[in-house]
């Protein structure tokens, strides 16, 4: 059986063990099951194929990838590199694939799409998604409640469908959450491991890194747990079900 591969992009242990974490829990697996790859600390092999996996997760990252080079640090650039070089395999074999949060940038600006700050960043918290009519037959979103609300906290995000793209979920005020590519490429901007658990943790890592003030922060966990967000996980459980 071939294995999960879980590339992650956070260089901060405890945000990157817990969403590694969550992964596993959503996807009902094991660490046996997957090939874990932090890219702070090492780097994809050159003669990676990411058909010799079942499937392709990338999670997410304090980076950008609409920052000018110069504003990146040599880790966030060498990250954002590998992630990158790894996308051509992916998408000329429709190979298996999720992008979370981050991974829709990667996505979206691979397919030649527009990714930058100018609208549509949403703040730490829940957000409201709903179904476009083309989610109804996706396999990975039939069935499952239409409006829903889900975690985000991302500064940049992507301003319009990317060629090629089917265009899955929206929000008021992210209208690219969730996109597909061929028939099994996917990214989302929400997260769709995380429950208000990983977000609290996350956010007392992430609090002073611009996402929001940080004397916000247990407001927010506050609020993080009294929402009820449930089918983000179900689409990473169906992914999972559907590919591993």
């Amino acid at each position: 059986m071939k294995k999960l591969l879980i590339l992650q992009l956070r260089p901060e242990t405890d945000a990157s063990d817990d969403e590694y974490a969550s992964i596993l829990a959503k996807c009902a697996m094991s660490p046996e099951q997957t090939l874990r790859i932090r890219l702070d600390q090492e780097d994809i092999s050159s003669d990676l194929d990411v058909t010799d996996f079942s499937a392709v997760i990338v999670g997410g990252g304090p980076g950008c990838v609409s920052d000018a080079p110069e504003d990146k640090s040599v880790t966030e650039a060498r990250i954002e590199s590998q992630i990158f070089g790894l996308m051509p395999q992916i998408t000329d074999n429709d190979h298996p694939f999720m992008g979370c949060c981050y991974g829709l940038g990667i996505l979206a600006q691979h397919l030649g799409g527009e990714v930058s700050k100018e609208r549509f960043g949403e703040p730490v918290g829940t957000s409201a998604c709903s179904f476009t009519p083309d989610a109804e037959n996706d396999p990975l979103l039939t069935g499952l409640d239409a409006k829903f609300d889900a975690f985000v906290g991302h500064k940049e995000a992507v301003q319009g469908l990317p060629p090629g793209a089917v265009h899955l979920v929206t929000s008021d005020a992210c209208p690219m959450q969730m996109i597909r590519y061929g028939q099994n490429v996917y990214a989302t901007q929400f997260h769709p491991e995380a429950d208000a658990h990983d977000f609290e943790r996350r956010i007392r890592v992430y609090r002073n890194h611009g996402y929001f003030p940080p004397e916000d922060a247990d407001r927010l966990i506050a609020e993080c747990h009294a929402s009820e967000v449930t089918v983000p996980g179900d689409i990473l459980r169906r992914f999972a079900a559907r590919y591993c």
